[in-house]
């Protein structure tokens, strides 16, 4: 008996020694980030242009996998069903924190542990040209006269949702909701005019210099300097501030080292001054968090979309 128990724990002991010389090699093959939207949305250009700079500083092939469906929870449970290795990334924003209390989806961010926030996008409330506004406050009169006849596109249970559910709840409006998976679906119906309005943020610019969006008003504390003549919801008389924040997880039970390691490759991506002009382009500011500070991050917004879908009378869970 005294054999076998020497010898469980020799074992064990192995097997502890294992994951730190695991993590002392991670990585040795390409690593997979998993963006739960399709290519050429907000957070896929979010993140492509991230990529190589991880790439670059973690030292193997970093290969962005587009997994949309179901408000993006298709590509939440690949990620959390993926091996706790360090090799799967998911990057995330707030949706996956709404679409569990929405009831749409059964995947928490308690069940992946934190590895960076990267970036956070005020949201514009955009409408087509094809509609008669030139202004909030027209929009507003015209929607008080006709209730639950304009219509906005949303990812139903995500940010696109709450965002303009958060406006129509403090403008006392009534909105048609109109479903499509992700901002590439959204903006396609909204520039042919089958939408009157949808959540965007300053990605857009060009298209509304071009005459083909308007911007009723933006959810950012101050009016935007590329965007001057757009308003913010505080200064409309509404206490809105709404950014969409973005970061990286990896499923629960990654090794702690293998954390590390990522953690400070994505330090470094984040501070790479080209990251900062490309997220210029996409609207976007640099809001670089450490796993630790992210994770404290998560909780506390966890809790204030909690309430917000409460106060919406969307919360199911």
């Amino acid at each position: 008996m005294r054999k076998l128990i020497l010898g469980l724990a020799a074992v064990a002991v192995g097997v502890g020694l294992a994951v730190p010389a695991q993590a002392q090699q991670f990585p040795e093959r390409a690593i997979k980030m998993i963006v739960p939207w399709a290519a050429g949305g907000d957070t896929d250009n979010i993140f492509r242009p991230f990529a190589p700079l991880l790439q670059k500083h973690i030292g193997q092939t970093v290969v962005i996998a587009n997994v949309g469906g179901a408000s993006g929870t298709v590509g939440a449970r690949e990620a959390k069903a993926s091996a706790p290795d360090g090799y799967t990334l998911y990057a995330v924003h707030d949706y996956i924190h709404l679409t569990y209390y929405a009831g749409i989806a059964d995947v928490k961010y308690t069940d992946f542990e934190p590895v960076c926030l990267l970036a956070a996008t005020p949201s514009v409330l955009t409408a087509s040209p094809k509609t008669p506004w030139k202004t909030w406050q027209e929009f507003v009169v015209d929607a008080k006269a006709r209730p639950g006849q304009i219509s906005v596109g949303a990812t139903l249970g995500s940010t696109s949702h709450i965002f303009p559910a958060m406006v129509e709840k403090a403008a006392g409006l009534k909105l048609k909701y109109v479903s499509y998976d992700g901002l590439a679906p959204r903006m396609n119906a909204i520039l042919g005019g089958h939408i009157d309005l949808t959540d965007s943020n300053l990605t857009q610019k060009g298209k509304v210099d071009a005459g083909q969006l308007k911007f009723l008003a933006i959810a950012s504390a101050q009016r935007n300097a590329d965007m001057p003549d757009v308003p913010t919801l505080k200064e409309l008389g509404h206490d809105i501030v709404y950014e969409v924040v973005r970061g990286l997880l990896v499923p629960k039970g990654t090794p702690e080292p293998v954390r590390a390691k990522l953690g400070d490759a994505c330090a470094k991506a984040a501070a790479e001054p080209e990251f900062a002009a490309s997220m210029k382009l996409q609207g976007t500011r640099v809001a670089y968090l450490n796993a630790k500070d992210y994770g404290a991050f998560l909780d506390k917004i966890d809790g204030e979309n909690k309430a917000i879908m409460t106060g919406l009378g969307l919360i199911k869970k």
